[in-house]
């Protein structure tokens, strides 16, 4: 489609129109925002970055004193952002979201499927907590889990992943449930200015068109690739959830897994995850201790599997190695 980049639009006869000033809202936004909603059953909005959503879905609906129930193992990035606003009253408890919630919080904050742990919710429970509930469902997109359908109140997106596809495009999405919240949530992201410019818009269009062929691909392929690993004798733990092409493998320390991202040919060294070619890393650069020091992420992209394969299959022959599983 084509993309209006305008920042203003003139009023009709001394009355302003659908849009007016970019930071309102645009065309381009506006089909992005209906096509995901569609996707996802609910309403969506865009914003800057997955961490802009993040931000604007705190602040918009949690006050000072207010407490969020954080999956354990879920995105490092997340529980850092609520550290950071610790400091304006909000506090973080973390809870194996494979179990209920604890009582007493005001947000309940999900993984589908944590990164980089790869656990799944127990939505059921979730959901009969009294608390809002958010899921953040990057890894699983809406082609494998639509949150609102199982008693979610939000979805959220890093846009950037799986939905644009492409390593180009720098997005974030909120789903919301209810249109009052959705309106109070836009509100919040006008009066902020965490929005999404019109060129991102056109690049998540263009990213949703193949979503479905992407992610059936990537998850075939991911399903292959931790079976394969499972079986080879450098790899200690594998993580998959069975959807999406997003997966985890250990090996046996910190120097083991800078050996195999550094003798990689196919499969590039680079963090982030979802686009259409493969990235691998070592967590532990990022989250410390967190993680294993021995913890690999994979994201699988639409090369071939047996090329995939090839290219890990030779950058695990560690030398001197001999560890195997038990």
């Amino acid at each position: 489609m084509s993309v209006d980049r305008s920042t203003i639009w003139p009023y009709k006869d001394g009355e302003p129109g659908e849009f007016i000033y970019q930071r309102y809202g645009h065309p381009t936004g506006v089909e992005a925002e209906r096509r995901l909603g569609e996707l996802d059953s609910g309403q969506a909005l865009l914003f800057s970055s997955g961490a802009g959503a993040t931000t604007a879905l705190v602040l918009t609906f949690l006050s000072s004193g207010d407490t969020i129930a954080l999956a354990e193992g879920a995105y490092f990035g997340t529980g850092v952002l609520f550290r950071e606003l610790e400091r304006w009253g909000l506090s973080v408890v973390e809870f194996d979201q494979t179990g209920p919630p604890p009582g007493g919080v005001d947000l309940v904050w999900l993984e589908a499927p944590s990164n980089p742990f790869l656990t799944m919710p127990d939505l059921e429970a979730a959901a009969a907590h009294p608390a809002r509930v958010v899921v953040d469902a990057t890894a699983a997109t809406p082609i494998h889990l639509r949150p609102l359908e199982h008693g979610a109140d939000f979805v959220l997106h890093s846009a950037t992943k799986y939905l644009g596809g492409h390593d180009d495009v720098l997005l974030g999405a909120v789903v919301c449930k209810r249109e009052e919240e959705r309106d109070r949530l836009k509100e919040f992201r006008t009066r902020s200015g965490i929005v999404a410019a019109p060129d991102p818009c056109a690049l998540l269009l263009r990213g949703l068109e193949t979503l479905e062929l992407r992610a059936r691909r990537q998850t075939e392929s991911a399903t292959e690739l931790a079976n394969r690993l499972e079986a080879h004798p450098s790899v200690l733990v594998v993580r998959y959830p069975g959807i999406g092409g997003l997966l985890s493998f250990d090996v046996a320390g910190a120097d083991e897994a800078r050996h195999v991202e550094t003798s990689l040919s196919l499969i590039t060294n680079a963090t982030s995850l979802g686009g259409v070619h493969s990235l691998l890393e070592a967590r532990s650069r990022w989250e410390g201790t967190r993680v294993p020091p021995g913890l690999l992420r994979l994201s699988v992209g639409l090369e071939p599997v047996d090329e995939l394969w090839a290219d890990l299959a030779q950058a695990l022959e560690i030398p001197g190695n001999s560890r195997a599983r038990e």
